[in-house]
Formats: C-alpha cells, sequence, structure tokens
C-alpha cells in the first residue's frame, strides 16, 4: 500500500472518529478512563525521565563549558532552554509514543482481529468514534500535565545534580531565571497538543487496520511507534518554524 492510499484511509477514518458521538454519557466514561490510562498512568515515567536528563544536560554543559570567559550561570539558563523548547515536548511526546502510542495500536488491534470491531458494527455502533474518540481527546487533554511535570522536574533534576559540587546551587538558579521568555512554554505546550494527537490518531489507524493474527497486533504497533514518530518529527520542524521563526 503506497503513501496515498494510507491517507486516504485515515483520512476516512478520522471522519468516522470526528462524528457526533451516539451517547455523551459513554463517551465521557471512556473518555476518564483514557485519561487515567494514558495520562496518570505515564506520569511516573515522565517524571523519573525528567530528573535524569535534567541532571544529564547540567553535567554536560558543565563539562563542556569550562570556559573563564562564560558566566557559570550560563549552565543553567542552557538546561532551561534545553528543556522547555524541545526536551518536554517533542523527546518526551517520542517516548511516550512507545508507551502510549504501542498500547493503543495493540488494545485496537486485538479488538480487530478478535472480532469485536466487527461486532460493534453489527450491532450498529459507530466502531471508530467508540474506540478512537476518547482516546484521542485523553491523550491531548493530559499532555499539557505531563509536559509541565517534565519541565518542573528536569530543572529540579539539574538543581539536585548542582548540590554535587559540580556547580553552585545559586550560579545554577540565577540562569534559571535569567531572560526568562515566559512564550516558550506557552510554544512547548502548543506542540504537544499536536504531538499528542499525532501519536493517538496514527496509533488508533494502524490497530483499527490490523487484519491477521497476533503477529499482525505485533507489526502494527511497530509501526504505529515508528510512523508515529517520524511524523512527530516532521511537524516539530514545521511548528517550530511556525512558531519561533
Amino acid at each position: 500500500m503506497n503513501l496515498f492510499e494510507h491517507v486516504g484511509r485515515y483520512a476516512q477514518l478520522m471522519s468516522g472518529v470526528f462524528s457526533k458521538p451516539q451517547r455523551w454519557t459513554l463517551l465521557g466514561r471512556q473518555y476518564v478512563k483514557e485519561v487515567e490510562k494514558q495520562g496518570l498512568q505515564s506520569i511516573g515515567i515522565t517524571i523519573i525521565i525528567s530528573i535524569f536528563i535534567g541532571s544529564a544536560i547540567t553535567m554536560q554543559m558543565v563539562l563542556n563549558t569550562e570556559n573563564p570567559l562564560l558566566p557559570k550561570y550560563v549552565t543553567g539558563l542552557t538546561t532551561r532552554e534545553t528543556l522547555l523548547l524541545e526536551f518536554s515536548s517533542t523527546i518526551l511526546c517520542l517516548i511516550l509514543a512507545g508507551k502510549v502510542g504501542s498500547n493503543i495500536a495493540s488494545e485496537i488491534g486485538t479488538m480487530r482481529i478478535t472480532e469485536q470491531i466487527d461486532a460493534l458494527k453489527i450491532m450498529g455502533v459507530n466502531a471508530p468514534n467508540y474506540l478512537i474518540l476518547p482516546k484521542i481527546l485523553g491523550f491531548v487533554t493530559i499532555i499539557p500535565v505531563l509536559v509541565i511535570f517534565s519541565m518542573f522536574f528536569g530543572i529540579l533534576g539539574g538543581y539536585l545534580i548542582a548540590y554535587t559540587g559540580i556547580l553552585s546551587p545559586a550560579q545554577y538558579v540565577m540562569g534559571i531565571q535569567y531572560a526568562f521568555i515566559p512564550y516558550y512554554v506557552t510554544y512547548s505546550i502548543i506542540k504537544s497538543l499536536f504531538f499528542a494527537f499525532i501519536i493517538s490518531s496514527v496509533s488508533s489507524y494502524y490497530g483499527y487496520y490490523a487484519y491477521g493474527g497476533a503477529l499482525e497486533v505485533g507489526k502494527a504497533s511497530t509501526n504505529a511507534v515508528v510512523n508515529s514518530s517520524i511524523i512527530v518529527l516532521l511537524f516539530n520542524v514545521i511548528l517550530t518554524n511556525l512558531l519561533l521563526v
């Protein structure tokens, strides 16, 4: 199947996803479950990864900017900008594509090969709307929370590593506060909303069209993670050009 066929099937699937729900109360219940499954269960990994990445960025900056002409607070400033502009939105979403995206693709793919989706259609249920819309809404809703957590704990990780003696905590804090641009937080959240939609919808697409046996579910999960990651990186370049340049 070529690219245009994939795009056409994806667009057709999304038209079914964003049609009017048959039962709003059912959508609400499914939405709450998806927020808990995709968002709240991802807070732990978000915090752990952000702390370690913030610590690593701080150490790398100290080791690679040993120059008497550069003020010490540059380390804190660079750590902050790296986290706000790229890691807490783009890199975090690439990591979550592996967790959330594969989960969505395998869940829907399993329903496809066990003919549960066919059963829903026989009962007159709009299967794409019932299965996919809550997942997209849930992930898009919770991703700004995960981004904010990532920013905070990434900066905290850098602050904690400063106590090892590689940098003065006061100098690190000065760098964090120096020339802060609040729009960078907004920019990061806007990007993450697009990325969350891409990950959840592309993963749903590959899961929904997973025909065959259990092996096909594994292939659908792999394709979902790989292709959603590529599209996220493509849109990262586009959105950066639109929002910052």
